[in-house]
Formats: structure tokens, C-alpha cells, sequence
């Protein structure tokens, strides 16, 4: 079962997919596409993951792998 540590995983990669920048709602598309039966069978996530994607990034900004710019995120 997913949790949502796995987000910051997906986040990352999304970001790596869509060029290293990216506005937030095609980052949760490209999650949506790519886990979308991972999300289903996560119990409670599946209904606070965009949420938890937010969570996710701000996890990863404090390590120094991504930037929170005015509508969009990106890889550093």
C-alpha cells in the first residue's frame, strides 16, 4: 500500500518527466496517470493525496531538491 512518503518519490519523478518544471496541477495529472490504482488502494491517501503532494514538496524544498516558485515547482 502506498503512503505518503512514496509522494515525494512521484513528485520527484514527475518533475523529471514533465522537464524539471512544472505548474502543480500537471504534476498531480502525471501522478494521477501513473498511480492511479497505487492511489486507489491506499486507504485514507486516496482522499488527501493532492494534499500530501503539497506535504511531499515541502519535504523535498527543506533537503534542497526542489523550489516552490510562484505556480509551479521545480527540480534543483
Amino acid at each position: 500500500m502506498s503512503t505518503k512518503a512514496d509522494l515525494q518519490e512521484w513528485v520527484s519523478q514527475a518533475l523529471r518527466d514533465l522537464g524539471g518544471e512544472a505548474h502543480l496541477a500537471r504534476i498531480a495529472e502525471h501522478i494521477w496517470n501513473h498511480h492511479e490504482d497505487d492511489l486507489r488502494k491506499s486507504g485514507d491517501l486516496f482522499f488527501t493525496w493532492q494534499y500530501d503532494m503539497r506535504w511531499a514538496a515541502q519535504n523535498l524544498q527543506k533537503v534542497g531538491k526542489l523550489r516552490k516558485l510562484s505556480r509551479s515547482w521545480r527540480l534543483l
